[in-house]
């Protein structure tokens, strides 16, 4: 089953899951985690991204991030490459260290900012790192521990996160403690981490048809943690551009489509554009076709890397470039 796009848009709340691959360790120890707390730290301000929960452990870590002004792909493709080629280098290994792409779940913040909040923080606790909730209040690889005033995180934004707890921070801790303890009883929460119950691979179109009756027949989808109607305003704003990708498809656009198509903007033969030449007419060229090929229609970064010769950042690096050409020249894949 193909994979859905990404939903993002400055602004939205995203719960942000990243495994090893096997379920190998991606943090082998303290340093490891303090290396990657430090680029997280680094790439948060540079992205305006806003972080209001995070726990890391050995093979995997959450996070509950508010998408800025870069998006949240740039931020993940720069922290999880950075963290990779550390590791790799620190511990002569190749190869893959992630378990496929990062996993993002847009969430609807009024019903479950303090859910997610509290499932996030707890997961320290029931992967046994830490013993009882003494032990997670000074976990220092959790952001629980600087709600709790026992560790200072400048990148973490705790006076949002304590103003849906109260006022005065000595109360707003004391109620967000409360909470907490509330819900270790709760367990692992399985519906905190899959989204909705339906893929939609259809289209908008197909998505409109549906009738919504009831809570019970409601729309879902993977990428949205949400009731019904938070579901259906979020695919409606990304209407237009599903719609836009089936239809391309359907016109049998594909990676050599695309090149026809840009090798007649710059006037140049479509193997210029897949080779490795360095010349501005062939690296813009090159920038467009990923861009399109990734924006219009749905190819991966890993895809077209393979097909190209070039490496998976590099990619995402030309699409960033091509949207800028897109934008500066008004180009159009088709009209």
């Amino acid at each position: 089953m193909p994979r859905l796009a990404r939903l993002d848009a400055p602004g939205v709340l995203q719960h942000i899951i990243i495994r090893g691959i096997e379920r190998r360790k991606i943090f082998r120890n303290d340093v490891d985690k303090d290396n990657f707390i430090d680029r997280l730290s680094n790439l948060l301000p540079q992205t305006q991204t806003a972080c209001y929960a995070w726990a890391l452990m050995s093979n995997h870590a959450h996070f509950l991030f508010r998408s800025g002004g870069a998006g949240m792909p740039t931020l993940m493709r720069r922290l999880l490459t950075g963290h990779a080629i550390y590791f790799n280098r620190k511990y002569r290994r190749h190869g893959q260290l992630f378990q496929n792409r990062y996993k993002s779940i847009i969430c609807q913040e009024d019903i479950y900012f303090k859910e997610l909040l509290r499932y996030i923080h707890l997961n320290p606790l029931r992967a046994k790192i830490v013993a009882d909730i003494k032990e997670l209040n000074k976990y220092p690889y959790s952001g629980h521990s600087v709600l709790t005033g026992n560790k200072k995180r400048k990148w973490c934004d705790t006076q949002y996160v304590l103003s849906y707890f109260g006022k005065k921070v000595t109360d707003a801790r004391k109620r967000y403690l409360a909470y907490v303890k509330e819900g270790i009883a709760q367990g692992r929460r399985p519906e905190l981490v899959g989204g909705g119950l339906v893929r939609s691979l259809g289209g908008w179109s197909a998505v409109k048809k549906l009738r919504l009756k009831g809570q019970d027949r409601v729309k879902g989808d993977e990428r949205i943690l949400g009731d019904g109607e938070f579901v259906t305003a979020l695919l409606s704003q990304a209407n237009e551009r599903l719609d836009r990708r089936y239809e391309l498809k359907g016109m049998g656009y594909d990676l050599e489509k695309i090149g026809r198509r840009v090798s007649k903007i710059y006037g140049i033969e479509k193997n210029e554009i897949y080779s490795k030449g360095r010349r501005k007419v062939q690296v813009n060229a090159r920038d467009l076709l990923c861009y399109w090929a990734v924006r219009e229609i749905g190819m991966t970064c890993t895809e077209i890397a393979k097909r190209l010769g070039m490496s998976q950042p590099g990619v995402g690096y030309a699409v960033s470039r091509g949207e800028k050409i897109v934008k500066k020249h008004k180009y159009q894949l088709h009209k």
